[in-house]
């Protein structure tokens, strides 16, 4: 199947990235979002997502008239849904964006077009609710149109390489959409593309997911049975690790981003009854920022009323812009809430927007009155800082490692006492 136009639904940490690789290699590509500040921002030149060579990307493909922004989508001959598959207080899938979007397409579907849902969703998505909504056009899927479910593989800060790299799972509602979609992709993945049915690429995505938050759950789990037993986790796992058969993932202060935290609940919702290892290791990660918050406590000696904490970090993980249920952010909104007086410095998004505590700008705001500085995100920024500027710009001598970013020895030579997560006495 040859493709000359491609609409691309949703322009986030997703849908931006594909949009602009396919228009690198030649496509015209109307991308579509319905966040009107990012529309205008894209059509103005401006990328509004941190990603490595991103906005290089963006801008040469804007340029050359190969990427068009649009808040609505235009007829073409492949549809690409990348939208946000949040989750409800009841920790139940939210697929508002998802049948929006399906809603979207379908007056513009024609025959012999192609449909493709990116987005990660429960089992049975693409055959139970984007199929139906688009065979309101009056066209049948699989037999007017191709439809199929691909999700993405990729990771944050290294997507455009892995985008092209990766290998491609595709799951066609029928094997014609299954090859339909391989061709698609085609046009720029170089990985193996593996074709199987809808549900069952709707399935590997959530294993994926899930299969790392189990492993980061024990991880977890070992760092407050190292706290309680006096020991240091990180010397433990790091032993551990040199077992041919053991590979001990990092603990923190919980799991974010969009992905791994969200995921194995669509798991849990869809079969509650034969999940339970699934919906336990939710609930130790979910719970993990509180652990961070006993820590504080431990360190201060003293009620977290009016003490004034520095938070280094609320992106999910180092080095990206996405605060997308981060962990960094739930234990400042804890902190806040217990009382404390937070100011928070994220070096990726400086100008964040936060309910209920600060966020500045720079790291010396962030830190310069604090009684006690908690590292909760291992950029770059912090794991290469300067000691001896930083114990200078700071009139606190408390700090806390959630994620054993920085050296210890360096900090306590500044008069810093230094505790560290997973760690069951001070450095």
């Amino acid at each position: 199947m040859e493709f000359k136009t491609i609409c691309v639904m949703g322009l986030g940490y997703i849908g931006l990235p594909t949009a602009c690789t396919f228009a690198a290699h030649g496509m015209k590509v109307i991308g579509v979002d319905a966040n009107q500040k990012v529309v205008k921002s894209l059509q103005n030149g401006h990328v509004h997502i941190v990603e490595p060579g991103l906005r290089e990307l963006a801008e040469k493909s804007l340029k050359s008239g190969n990427l068009i922004i649009r808040n609505e989508p235009e007829p073409a001959d492949a549809f690409i849904i990348a939208v946000p598959t949040p989750f409800y207080d009841d920790k139940k899938a939210d697929m508002r964006f998802v049948r929006s979007a399906s809603e979207a397409v379908q007056p513009h579907l024609r025959e012999g077009n192609l449909v493709v849902l990116e987005s990660t969703s429960p089992p049975l998505t693409t055959r139970d609710i984007v199929a139906p909504i688009l065979e309101k056009s009056g066209l049948k899927a699989g037999r007017d149109f191709h439809l199929t479910y691909s999700p993405e593989r990729v990771l944050p800060g290294q997507i455009l390489r892995e985008l092209i790299e990766n290998a491609r799972v595709i799951g066609g509602i029928d094997r014609a959409s299954a090859e339909a979609g391989r061709d698609l992709y085609r046009i720029f993945v170089k990985g193996e593309i593996i074709l199987t049915d809808s549900t069952t690429a709707e399935m590997v995505k959530l294993m994926e997911n899930t299969y790392r938050d189990v492993n980061i759950a024990i991880a977890n789990e070992f760092s407050r049975l190292a706290e309680r037993f006096g020991i240091d986790v990180w010397e433990a796992i790091k032993i551990a690790n040199l077992h041919p058969r053991v590979k001990i993932l990092n603990p923190g202060p919980g799991v974010g981003g969009h992905c791994i935290s969200v995921d194995p609940w669509f798991l849990v919702e869809a079969a509650p009854d034969i999940t339970k290892l699934i919906h336990t290791t939710r609930i130790v990660n979910d719970e993990q920022p509180e652990y961070v918050i006993h820590l504080v406590e431990k360190a201060l000696g003293t009620s977290l009323e009016g003490s004034h904490i520095a938070v280094l970090g609320l992106a999910f993980k180092p080095d990206v812009d996405d605060l997308r249920e981060s962990p960094a952010v739930e234990v400042a909104h804890r902190l806040a809430k217990a009382g404390a007086v937070v100011k928070a410095f994220e070096p990726n998004k400086p100008d964040a927007e936060m309910f209920g505590f600060g966020v500045v700008d720079t790291m010396e705001k962030a830190i310069s009155d604090a009684d006690l500085v908690l590292v909760l995100v291992g950029h770059k920024e912090f794991r290469n800082m300067d000691i001896e500027k930083f114990a200078n710009q700071t009139s606190a001598r408390l700090l806390i490692d959630a994620v054993n970013a920085l050296p210890a020895e360096a900090l306590k030579s500044k008069g810093f006492r230094v505790f560290r997560l997973g760690v069951g006495h001070e450095l």
